[in-house]
């Protein structure tokens, strides 16, 4: 196990319910059954405030981690545009250039490809909301 990735899961502070939500999505992996809901405060196209709860591994508890930082008070149409390219991020078809995203390079990188549908599984989660 990768100690830097349980460091991350182990950041909670946005692992919660969001009693004031504007926008929810719920996603379940179909390959290893991991299970995220993500709950969103969205106005002016801005996400304000995000929440997760999930049954999932290590790496989708981590990678839901790191994508509620970033998400918070970002457009919604730049998250949707992140979402797009996280899958592309473990190809190295597309490279991380936006130093707001650095973070995701601990995560989401060729080391970790036998874990990217857990990885992904919070951005797909995402993507629900943020591309409509």
């Amino acid at each position: 196990m990768d100690l830097e990735v349980l460091s991350i899961a182990a950041n909670t502070d946005n692992n919660r319910n969001i009693e004031n939500r504007t926008h929810v999505s719920k996603l379940k992996n179909s390959i290893c059954g991991d299970e995220m809901q993500i709950e969103l405060v969205l106005k002016n196209e801005k996400i304000l405030d995000f929440g997760y709860q999930g049954k999932s591994c290590v790496y989708c508890q981590a990678s839901a981690s790191l994508l509620s930082k970033i998400s918070i008070n970002n457009q919604k149409e730049k998250i949707n545009d992140l979402c797009d390219k996280a899958e592309l991020y473990f190809n190295d078809d597309v490279k991380i250039m936006d130093k707001k995203w650095n973070s995701l390079k601990k995560l989401i990188k060729k080391k970790n490809i036998n874990k990217k549908d857990c990885i992904l599984l919070p951005f797909k989660t995402l993507k629900k909301i943020v591309s409509s």
